[in-house]
């Protein structure tokens, strides 16, 4: 009995050979998301607005490919096939993105971005598939995911850094393509584990599953081609974005109101509420490979406790935070929850964008004490550290959340719209940069200072306004879910 009790408190072997697969997938991303910006700017000499369009289109098409991949795995492709596909153009697209020239640089990332894009839903779905609906060890096995993905980041983070100081771009773009590589080699390794369960693509013939994949790799070197005319053409792009955002906001409000149950229908509603709150969080989150990057880069004293720190390796704060906070997050929900404590979703949600704002308005109050126009490091430190700690409250309970909230037969979609979300706060952080430093050609501190300042302001403030709306309306929310009321 006690064997049988303390096997259900362990995670399925599956879960954890996910969490090494991540860790290593992700260093290709973290590679592009550190440094994109700097070697647009540094490399290839681009002015800021080119250089921050590209990365906005590069971070939208990246989660909103998402979507993609939602429908793709299960359906066309198995997720583990797809995910294995997936890491395997994201190798290719980092070494050639090592040629460092603009055309080697819009084929790159268009391979990088059909990877990157399709394959992060699958294994978000293979660890899904691992649970009941019921089963409240999800959370625990997004939370160790999310951390393995951050160690990912660091890793990624200090690399990035070392050789962006020596500028030695073409060994950092062949150190991200070859170390990616070997989340293909522990997929393969682990391939019984990651069987696709309950999937349409499972219950196929061998016969019709050949056709589908074939289908699938078909759409796929066609989604490369359009993908490297929509990095080339950026501002079109971020545009499609917002519109495609919008029109899956129509789809997801249509879907609700077609649920057979009333049940469905108001989980379904509460995730478009808590989507559309998390979207001034994700705008703060997507700040950090555009504006928080250049302002760091330019206008922050990078020197502290006697190093020279590289813009890239600020963003370790985050990784750490997310590190170390993610486990002890997941005993303390464990041992509240055994107490008969339930802390909700919304309640998580409110208190992340409260977080987050917070530590974004700070950073004008940095600008106003800065020495001829530089910035203390340590604002930096706090914002970041405050960021953090928003994200771990609400970015991977947000995709646990899908496995409560998602009818099985609207997971895929859903898990992809969330992360899409993502892509939309994306164009709006590029759209608001062109706004606001579209007329400034120079770089000076002095000179960007006041823009900064108006920027973190408006976009702390209303994180802050969203965190204070959703924890008013956080009884209504949970009534929806159908969560139990806090003891």
């Amino acid at each position: 009995m006690s064997q049988a009790v303390h096997h259900k408190k362990l995670l399925p072997k599956g879960a954890y050979a996910l969490a090494s697969m991540q860790l290593f997938s992700t260093i290709g991303f973290a590679v592009l998301w550190s440094t994109l910006v700097l070697y647009l700017t540094q490399s290839l000499k681009l002015n800021d607005a080119t250089a921050t369009g590209i990365v906005a289109t590069f971070s939208a098409f990246n989660y909103g490919l998402h979507l993609l991949g939602g429908y793709f795995g299960g359906r066309l492709l198995s997720y583990r096939k797809l995910f294995v596909f997936g890491v395997l153009l994201q190798v290719v697209g980092c070494l050639t993105i090592a040629y460092q020239t603009q055309l080697h640089l819009y084929w790159g990332l268009a391979l990088f971005l059909a990877g990157s894009g399709l394959n992060v839903t699958c294994i978000n779905m293979m660890l899904t598939q691992l649970f009941a609906p019921e089963d409240k060890r999800r959370e625990g096995a997004f939370l160790l995911n999310y951390s393995s993905m951050n160690l990912g980041f660091i890793l990624g983070f200090v690399v990035a850094g070392h050789y962006q100081l020596t500028q030695d771009f073409h060994s950092l773009f062949n150190f991200a393509g070859y170390g990616s590589a070997i989340a293909i080699v522990l997929a393969l390794l682990n391939w019984q584990k990651l069987k696709d369960r309950t999937t349409p693509f499972a219950n196929l013939s061998y016969k019709k599953q050949f056709k589908r994949s074939i289908w699938a790799i078909a759409i796929i070197i066609a989604l490369i081609i359009c993908l490297e005319w929509l990095v080339e053409h950026a501002n079109f792009s971020n545009n499609l974005v917002a519109l495609i955002g919008f029109i899956m906001l129509i789809v997801m409000i249509v879907l609700a109101l077609r649920q057979p149950t009333a049940v469905e229908r108001n989980k379904i509603l509460a995730y478009i509420i808590l989507a559309v709150a998390g979207l001034s969080f994700f705008v703060i989150y997507q700040m950090l490979p555009m504006s928080l990057t250049l302002f760091a880069a330019r206008n922050v004293d990078l020197h502290f406790l006697g190093h020279t720190i590289a813009p890239q390796w600020i963003q370790n704060i985050n990784a750490g935070v997310i590190i170390i906070g993610g486990p002890l997050l997941a005993v303390l929900f464990k041992k509240l929850r055994e107490k008969g404590m339930m802390i909700s979703i919304p309640l998580q949600f409110s208190v992340a964008l409260i977080l987050t704002g917070v530590g974004v308005a700070l950073l004008p109050l940095g600008i106003g004490m800065a020495q001829q126009g530089i910035v203390s490091f340590h604002w930096i430190i706090v914002t970041y550290v405050l960021q953090s700690l928003g994200e771990l409250l609400l970015n991977p309970i947000g995709y646990a959340m899908i496995g409560q909230l998602a009818p099985a037969r609207l997971q895929g979609i859903m898990m992809g719209t969330w992360m899409m979300v993502n892509g939309v706060a994306a164009t709006i952080v590029h759209f608001l940069s062109n706004y606001t430093l579209g007329d400034i050609t120079s770089i000076e501190p002095i000179v960007t200072n006041p823009v900064y300042s108006y920027v973190f302001n408006l976009l702390g403030w209303t994180a802050v306004g969203f965190g204070i709306l959703l924890f008013i309306v956080s009884p209504w929310l949970k009534h929806l879910i159908g969560e139990a009321k806090a003891a």
